[in-house]
């Protein structure tokens, strides 16, 4: 099968692309910068922006499936800068695959498009959209997973994947966030003891492999969304300390009531929403609504449709994440 990723050179998309060609797949990606590794592994490689629907229409021509990964994401407040990447370009991946006849997409969503402010534990698929959001990330990609969703039918068979918290090697922005900000002792955690799931990489990038041979085969997940983790919550200050470990690094987290740290992020917010900044700010409700709140969800789903097992545990993951940064350094 022949299938287009779309943020093929990002952490998720390249891991990917790495099961589906050690099993002989064809590959094609769409990214806006040039990926001289991946063209070393045979995969056709198109340089674009998911908001360009051209763009996108000429990578996809020749496809019979899309995996869409790219997108936009991070606690920046500037609306724009997550519209077009994220809604914009999930219509061009639906327009392409109307243009082109494909049959099958699998949308890579997140469990914040059901994350209203409080606990949940144990979440399940048929937790709503909350009808507020704090931060234009988890607004656009539910509006974006909504689309998806909606144009399942018969020539057309999506899903949607919300991989909870994605780490290991080769990622370049969570762990990295924290050890940065371990090491000038800015960690602080409103709710360390609050449980929270996480996803090592292979694990998520196994999961979207056979969300394509369910659509593909008995399309039982067709028109639905998943949850995908490692099915192991933990509380959020124990795993930030262990991914922290994991970098080598002495976890130096301090604890802040939640009170007091969402009126910070919305003073914070206020200034930056004010001067219109389009970097991200250092402190967002977003964020804080995230670490004062319990968020693990069933597997029950994934398991029972897309036959998904977690293969790597969080602490093998810890361990090979730790060979993989002493290696690097």
């Amino acid at each position: 099968m022949k299938t287009l990723i779309t943020g093929g050179g990002g952490f998720l998309g390249q891991a990917i692309i790495r099961q589906l060609t050690k099993r002989g797949d064809e590959v094609v990606v769409l990214n806006r910068s040039a990926y001289p590794e991946l063209q070393s592994m045979g995969v056709v490689c198109h340089r674009g922006d998911i908001a360009d629907r051209e763009a996108v229409l000429a990578a996809a021509e020749g496809c019979q499936a899309i995996v869409h990964v790219a997108a936009k994401a991070g606690p920046g407040l500037y609306a724009p800068d997550f519209e077009a990447p994220n809604v914009t370009g999930t219509a061009n991946v639906l327009a392409a695959c109307q243009q082109h006849a494909i049959g099958i997409l699998v949308y890579t969503s997140s469990p914040s498009v059901v994350h209203g402010g409080g606990d949940i534990e144990n979440g399940d698929e048929s937790l709503s959209y909350p009808e507020h959001f704090h931060a234009p990330y988890p607004e656009t990609k539910a509006r974006a997973e909504r689309l998806v969703l909606e144009a399942n039918g018969p020539n057309l068979m999506t899903c949607a994947l919300r991989p909870h918290l994605i780490w290991g090697p080769g990622d370049n922005q969570l762990v990295p966030r924290l050890v940065e900000k371990n090491r000038t002792g800015r960690l602080r955690l409103p709710a360390p003891e609050k449980l929270i799931d996480t996803v090592y990489i292979d694990n998520a990038a196994e999961a979207h492999v056979l969300a394509l041979d369910n659509l593909l085969g008995p399309a039982t997940a067709a028109g639905k969304p998943y949850f995908i983790s490692n099915g192991e919550p933990r509380p959020n200050g124990e795993i930030i300390a262990d991914l922290i470990r994991a970098y080598g690094e002495t976890p130096r987290i301090g604890t802040i009531s939640p009170r007091v740290a969402m009126a910070a992020a919305a003073t914070v917010e206020g200034v930056w929403r004010m001067t219109r900044r389009r970097s991200d700010p250092p402190l967002s409700r977003f964020v804080v609504e995230h670490l004062s709140t319990a968020h693990w969800y069933s597997l029950e789903a994934a398991h029972r449709d897309l036959g998904y097992q977690p293969r790597v545990t969080i602490d093998d993951g810890l361990k090979r994440l730790r060979e993989a940064t002493q290696s690097f350094t």
